[in-house]
């Protein structure tokens, strides 16, 4: 195995600390404060993790053959991760691996300290790891000890203790076993951990990348699955867990609002009603401005990134002021703005009874408002994605969840999703939901199916039937060129209407009228019944009554069926049944 933190290993890391967070998502969640969907800390730091692995993916797969430097793919690991940031676990992870990448992203040519590359790169990383620590405290507006804050500085001092005599597989073990040391601290520092009976979910989080880390550099395996093994150390140290056998959900993230024990979110007091994350374009003093402003408005407060892009995450009542603060501070995008439910989202609940399961359920990728409330209609849950933003596995398997059925099928939408959509179903079944995945390559086809779904028939059948019906209906889609480039249809220039068939350019246009009539009637040269057009924003009523009419007039006995896409969506979808 490597000792050097080279390419190789970076790759390695981001693909072990993934498989990690995976494996002990579950448990990470089961001690996280927000009784809430969607914002449970192992899924957020599954997620975020998920995206920095991706983007180091990329790296490799667009640096072929000679594959990136160590520079190149750290600042990959990072980048992935700040764009994929979820909640405030996930924003803090973000901001540790942008922390790192500063330090090992400087010039790999130069000669370390100790003329020695092992022991160079052992003092590299031990700096990498102290600057994420101080990276992340500044990245919280209102730090708090006993949280993953404080599990990230333990891994700096053990890592730094002895860099001087060490390889990066030695520094990492370091790191690793002062994390989980401090882990099985944090609930002496935080009370309502201790009175929850659990360590900090953020840190436990944080102490299974680091041993991923250490895998990565020494081919050791270190770590438990369970992180009762650090909450046993502090209660054996303490004369045992809280004497009423209270075991309530603790802290993950290691911010906090001014008032004690809601730093977490769990106390008496109310809390805001929703978390609110962006990217932001923006510059240095804009952001400045904002943190101010939005420590106004909220708490649990974590601003990162730099370098002109940045991951905003608060919580706030007035979820449409946060928002507009980031308007007035530049340009952001990737809005979400979560709900934590009626009453208080930060206190304690009462158990509720467990909601019965539907029998079947359909889980879809959608692009665009309109064809998202299309399928709500049709009783699918809807996966949003928008161009060039595909979604992660672990939204999927969100997704899964949400409907809550003991049957789920599964349609991707894009042929891209295929393995993505695969992950995502393997996930899901080790859950024990029955899963099929229908590999539908475009909207149009899982219109098809849903078109012929029949809850009441039994499982086997209805997935053939619809698999059926969405291999049976051809598919295209119109998309306008945004460079020169050489396609299966020829060389098209920037501007240019693309009409792709199954995937394929097949036609290259200048208007968006003409190409469609000429994309249609390549489709249902071949025959047809059912034409079916999904309209983007862009698509005047002008349009769509002209290609009806052409439909109508060059091809008899041939339907047309309409839907308006709605923002976000592609410019022309088309289906040929």
């Amino acid at each position: 195995m490597p000792q050097n933190l080279d390419a190789v290993a970076i790759r390695a890391w981001s693909a072990l600390a993934l498989d990690a967070l995976g494996q002990a998502r579950e448990e990470i969640d089961a001690i996280n404060v927000y009784p809430v969907a969607d914002a449970d800390t192992g899924t957020n730091l599954y997620l975020t993790m998920e995206s920095a692995t991706r983007a180091v993916d990329a790296v490799f797969t667009g640096l072929e053959p000679a594959g990136p430097t160590r520079a190149e793919a750290v600042r990959a690991l990072a980048h992935g991760a700040l764009i994929g940031a979820r909640g405030n676990s996930g924003t803090i992870l973000a901001q540790l691996l942008r922390g790192m990448a500063q330090v090992l992203s400087d010039d790999e040519s130069a000669p370390g300290p100790a003329g020695d590359a092992p022991h160079a790169d052992g003092e590299r990383l031990a700096l990498a790891l102290r600057r994420a620590a101080q990276s992340a405290y500044q990245a919280v507006a209102h730090p708090v000890e006993g949280t993953v804050l404080t599990v990230a500085r333990a891994a700096a001092e053990a890592a730094g203790a002895g860099r001087q005599a060490a390889d990066c597989g030695a520094v990492a073990r370091a790191a690793y076993d002062g994390a989980r040391a401090a882990l099985a601290a944090t609930p002496d520092q935080l009370a309502v951990l201790g009175r929850a009976g659990v360590v900090d979910a953020g840190g436990r989080g944080l102490v299974a990348v680091l041993g991923a880390l250490v895998g990565a550099l020494s081919g050791e395996r270190v770590g438990a699955r369970n992180p009762a093994a650090a909450w046993n150390t502090w209660t054996s140290a303490n004369g045992g867990p809280r004497p009423d056998g209270h075991a309530r959900v603790a802290g993950a993230d290691g911010t906090a609002s001014p008032a004690a024990e809601c730093a977490e979110g769990v106390g008496s007091g109310a809390g805001p009603a929703f978390e609110v994350i962006y990217l932001l374009e923006a510059d240095d003093d804009a952001v400045a401005r904002l943190r101010t402003r939005l420590d106004a408005l909220g708490d649990s407060l974590v601003v990162v990134g730099g370098d002109g892009l940045w991951n905003v995450h608060v919580h706030v009542d007035d979820a449409g002021a946060a928002v507009e603060a980031g308007v007035e501070a530049g340009r952001p995008y990737r809005i979400r703005i979560t709900h934590f439910g009626l009453g208080d989202a930060h206190a304690v609940r009462a158990a509720q009874p467990p909601r019965e399961r539907a029998q079947r359920g359909i889980v879809a990728v959608v692009r665009g408002e309109g064809l998202g409330g299309l399928y709500a209609e049709a009783g699918a849950t809807t996966v949003p994605a928008r161009a060039g933003e595909p979604p992660a596995s672990g939204e999927l398997v969100q997704a899964v969840r949400r409907a809550h059925a003991r049957e789920v099928v599964l349609l991707p939408n894009d042929a891209e999703l295929r393995h993505t959509a695969a992950a995502a179903a393997e996930q899901a079944r080790s859950e024990g939901v029955r899963v099929a995945l229908i590999p539908t390559r475009s909207p149009v086809q899982g219109i098809a199916a849903l078109a012929v779904h029949e809850p009441d028939r039994r499982f086997d059948e209805d997935v053939v039937a619809m698999t059926a019906a969405a291999g049976a209906t051809r598919y295209a889609e119109l998309a306008v060129a945004e460079r020169q480039s050489w396609t299966s249809a020829g060389i098209c220039q920037a501007g240019d209407v693309l009409g792709l068939i199954d995937g394929d350019v097949a036609v290259i246009g200048t208007k968006v009228p003409a190409t469609a009539e000429v994309v249609l009637d390549r489709m249902l040269a071949a025959g047809g019944e059912m034409v079916t057009l999904v309209l983007g924003e862009e698509v005047s009523d002008d349009v769509a009554e002209r290609l009806q009419k052409h439909v109508r007039d060059s091809h008899l006995a041939v339907d047309t069926v309409l839907y308006r896409g709605g923002p976000q969506s592609a410019l022309l979808l088309i289906g040929v049944e």
